[in-house]
């Protein structure tokens, strides 16, 4: 993860600002929060300025994906070119889906927060959204597992990985 971090961090960073790099990155799937937490250590953005941008560009998706992935993937199945896509995305949300369905507000916190390959805001809004959770029980869920991977992701690139690199 930190190789692409750091290949879309150094392409970025020569047309945009350096928040707004961070901001980019955090809003992308796979990387999301984690990833801009990541390029904002790199890119010498202090901490106090990076959550909150990585907090919100990681936000800004999930309603989306709540609201509207349903519609989209209807619509794409439609056409013979996007249906496999379509069968790929929803194999491999709901190949993860075992913890949410039995915990669902705490494992879709848990799905969110905890910062492992695979997990994060993008795919935990999939799985809610294909498995019917309440919307507002899933944006309070994973409001609360961006906080944790904020402050785990917070650790480990300015702690850890701060220490690491610098």
């Amino acid at each position: 993860m930190s190789e692409l971090v750091n290949n879309f961090t150094m392409t970025l960073s020569n047309y945009v600002s350096k928040e707004m790099v961070i901001f980019i990155i955090s809003m992308i799937p796979i990387l999301e929060l984690r990833g801009g937490l990541i390029a904002a250590s790199l890119l010498k953005v202090s901490i106090i300025k990076a959550i909150p941008i990585c907090i919100i560009g990681n936000i800004i998706p999930i309603p989306f994906i709540l609201l509207f992935i349903k519609k989209i993937f209807e619509w794409m199945r439609k056409v013979r070119l996007f249906e496999p896509i379509v069968r790929a995305l929803e194999n491999k949300a709901m190949g993860k889906s075992e913890k949410i369905q039995n915990y669902e507000f705490l494992g879709l916190m848990l799905f969110v927060g905890i910062p492992l390959p695979g997990t994060g805001a993008w795919t935990g809004s999939l799985i809610a959204a294909l498995l019917d959770i309440d919307f507002k029980k899933s944006i309070i869920a994973e409001l609360c597992g961006i906080a944790m991977a904020t402050i785990i992701m917070s650790i480990l690139s300015y702690g850890l990985l701060g220490a690491i690199i610098n």
